[in-house]
């Protein structure tokens, strides 16, 4: 199955560059549907420009908190010398939000063009 989902421009240039190798989402409805070995197709919301990458597995917790404990910053796309919190997440989910469902880290491998 194919999935479609729309990224800011730093982490879908770190996708695109192979360093940023989970995304963190809301295991919302349309999370839900995200299989081992699906295609999600992510849209640069600056540039528009697309790349696949095939779910290799999808890590469920309860909340970001549990999720950052278990991943290196890199592969959540944070650089060497960033702080990873787990409060970054609130500008792109309200605590209401993360409150309602649980969380998923996809883990993903490029596809090749």
């Amino acid at each position: 199955m194919k999935h479609e989902m729309r990224l800011h421009n730093e982490p879908f240039e770190l996708i695109k560059n192979g360093t940023k190798t989970i995304e963190l989402r809301l295991n919302d409805e349309k999370r839900q549907l995200i299989n081992i070995g699906d295609v999600i197709e992510f849209e640069n919301r600056t540039t528009l420009e697309k790349i696949s990458v095939k779910v290799i597995n999808l890590h469920k917790y309860n909340s970001f908190e549990d999720l950052y404990k278990h991943f290196d910053k890199i592969s959540m796309g944070y650089s060497e010398d960033e702080e990873a919190n787990p409060k970054d997440i609130e500008k792109y989910y309200s605590k209401e939000e993360q409150n309602k469902y649980d969380v998923v880290g996809i883990e993903m491998k490029l596809i090749e063009k």
